[in-house]
């Protein structure tokens, strides 16, 4: 039996009595998806109401799989992206009670799943990455799920009775929706590098949270999550049965992403989470080649240490250069909608199209960092909670009245750090991120940005935050940077090469488990990420288990300054980010002058670089009406 598990882009509109707009713009939006789905387009209507959807074929590429797949009856239809890997087991439980199929594909289950159980029902049976529109016509209703971690994209935009979604925005504003640029979004950009889910680039648009349905009937929205990842329940087993139990899922989450009738790569770097996801694939014979991004004669470069692996494990493996002559700025902000300056973006953009002619499934590592806690952010935060712990009442006041005495540079920059986490807790450490204070302390903000704040930087700190820092902090974390940055990087990037990525650590039960592990466990012996290092020193060796985390990077900062220089250029003389009110003017050509003559660009530099170029690809605008001729979007 096949399985058709479609990469793709998806899109609907409905404009209540206005069929012909509904017709119009969810055409436009498909057609700017075209890049998600290659293989195929569709497009299905019921009178006001039209889903569209790119197909990008992975398995039975038959046309069972075409989208908007449309119930018998012709009541129900549906866009999907992503993968149902359970979808076989949901398929039999189906067909006891009384469905037949017509397909052999996992659209199909989400249809008779959607009649048979509703959305919430389905939503909770599902094990993948997905998101998806239902369209009920008996019931008039718009329904959206997305995906417990949020792995695949979906965003959305309401105004006066109308509603439409997509995998991108760039498909919403080529249908001329939205407003105009959002002063908080491009704050956050400069601060972090990328804009948060919590909001969208343009005004009006919003981006539908991670495990959450959202329903629209007769212009009225209604938002349910139907899943959270719980913190607080303990799972207690020792280290030992914590690491074979990993082990375990890792081994199934790999093997239920080995379906496909098309070829399969891995990416490779020099470490430990995408050496186990390949130490698996071969455990499993799965025919791969791995691939990984070299940056010869380069501090950051990896290759040899991901080709010992490879040639351990046996596997094929291919080393793909990044190319010098400059830092591919177009195709960075073609492939996402929004501003978006990781760097490690530029190499899995380019590892992405050096793949594309040999694989169209990609399994990557990543994930493993976050939940079983691999940056050294989480150690930190886990020692400061424990001192914070034993502090007595008023031990805050105490430190911010001596906290000046202790010199902010030098040795004992550190300690003071550790004292605001430890007195302060997820307020202080979010204070500590130097995106906008390198603006502010130049006096670089320009009249749309001076007057505004963070809410991130108005965190409140508190004793009481520093005794559960560590959670707190896993949570913000999960929020800002995994569900903002990485899995938005890793999505754009392959999708802009009509590559599917498939990351085995992103299974929701390896996250169930993992999270309920004590601190203990995951840092245990005081060792980052310790679960799965012991799983690597026993399946790759001492080596590979004792590697630092470095993953796919490029150093942006100093080739900006050397072999990148000529990329500067776009920052110098007349630029839209003085024109439009972003940085005051005259203040760039000093400040890149120093960072050249310093033979290193700050990455807030970088992210300015970055900030132009989308500036610039999106000066035209897209026809979007006036914010200021328009409401918020309706709430239910």
């Amino acid at each position: 039996m096949g399985q058709n598990e479609d990469m793709c882009g998806i899109a609907g509109y409905i404009a209540p009595g206005h069929p012909e707009t509904a017709e119009a713009r969810a055409r436009i939006m498909t057609d700017a998806l075209s890049r998600r789905g290659p293989d195929s387009s569709g497009i299905a209507s019921w009178r006001d109401v039209v889903l569209g959807h790119r197909r990008l074929a992975i398995l039975d590429l038959s046309p069972a799989g075409h989208q908007p797949m449309i119930s018998e009856d012709g009541e129900i239809g549906l866009v999907f992206n992503g993968c149902i890997y359970n979808f076989l087991e949901l398929r039999r439980e189906l067909e006891d009670r009384g469905y037949a199929f017509r397909s052999h594909t996992d659209t199909e289950v989400l249809l008779a799943g959607y009649r048979e159980w509703g959305a919430e029902q389905l939503a909770r049976r599902l094990r993948g990455m997905y998101a998806f529109g239902i369209w009920d016509e008996p019931h008039r209703k718009l329904t959206l799920v997305r995906d417990r971690l949020g792995v695949k994209p979906l965003v959305w935009w309401a105004h006066r009775g109308e509603i439409a979604f997509a995998s991108t925005l760039d498909a919403l504003r080529a249908a001329g929706l939205g407003g105009e640029t959002d002063e908080e979004a491009v704050l956050e950009f400069l601060e972090y590098g990328f804009v948060t889910e919590e909001r969208c680039i343009w005004k009006g648009f919003r981006k539908l949270p991670p495990a959450t349905i959202l329903e629209w009937s007769d212009g009225h929205i209604r938002e349910q999550t139907y899943w959270t990842l719980d913190q607080n329940e303990r799972n207690d087993i020792g280290f030992e049965d914590a690491v074979a139990e990993t082990e375990r899922l890792m081994v199934e989450a790999v093997r239920l992403r080995l379906y496909a009738d098309v070829p399969i790569g891995a990416l490779l770097s020099g470490g430990i989470d995408s050496g186990l996801v390949c130490w698996a694939m071969a455990q499993a014979n799965a025919q791969i080649r791995a691939f990984t991004v070299g940056t010869p004669g380069d501090p950051s470069d990896e290759s040899e240490a991901a080709r010992q692996t490879a040639r351990q494990l046996g596997i094929r493996h291919e080393i793909v250069e990044l190319p010098e002559a400059g830092p591919m700025l177009d195709t960075l902000v073609a492939a996402f909608s929004e501003p978006f300056a990781s760097q490690s973006a530029l190499a899995l953009l380019r590892v992405a199209q050096a793949i594309k002619p040999h694989a169209t499934v990609l399994l990557t590592g990543d994930g493993g960092d976050d939940v079983f806690f691999g940056y050294p952010f989480f150690k930190n935060a886990w020692m400061a909670q424990r001192v914070g712990t034993h502090l007595p009442n008023g031990s805050g006041q105490l430190w911010s009245a001596l906290r000046r005495l202790v010199p902010g540079a030098g040795p004992l920059r550190r300690m003071r750090s550790f004292l605001d986490f430890a007195t302060g807790g997820l307020g202080a450490h979010a204070r500590v991120h130097d995106g906008l204070p390198y603006f502010e302390q130049r006096s670089m903000l320009g009249e749309r940005l001076g007057p505004k704040r963070l809410d991130q930087r108005d965190i409140p700190v508190s004793l009481d935050s520093a005794r559960r820092l560590l959670p707190d902090l896993f949570a913000f974390h999960r929020k800002m940077h995994f569900t903002s940055e990485f899995l938005p990087k890793v999505d754009g990037a392959t999708m802009y090469y009509a590559l599917e990525a498939r990351s085995p650590f992103l299974d929701h039960t390896i996250w169930e488990f993992a999270a309920r592990l004590p601190a203990t466990v995951r840092l245990h012996d005081g060792t980052l990420k310790a679960v799965l290092r012991e799983i690597a020193r026993r399946r790759l060796g001492q080596a590979v288990a004792e590697r630092k985390k470095q993953g796919f990077t490029v150093p942006a900062e100093r080739w900006l300054a050397q072999r990148w220089m000529p990329a500067l250029a776009a920052l110098k003389g007349t630029t839209r980010l003085e024109q439009e009110g972003w940085i005051q003017p005259g203040v760039l050509d000093s400040v890149v002058e120093n960072a050249v003559r310093k033979q290193w660009v700050p990455h807030q530099l970088w992210y300015l670089l970055v900030l132009e170029h989308w500036l610039q690809k999106n000066a035209a605008g897209a026809g979007a009406a006036s914010w200021s001729e328009m409401n918020a979007p309706v709430r239910g």
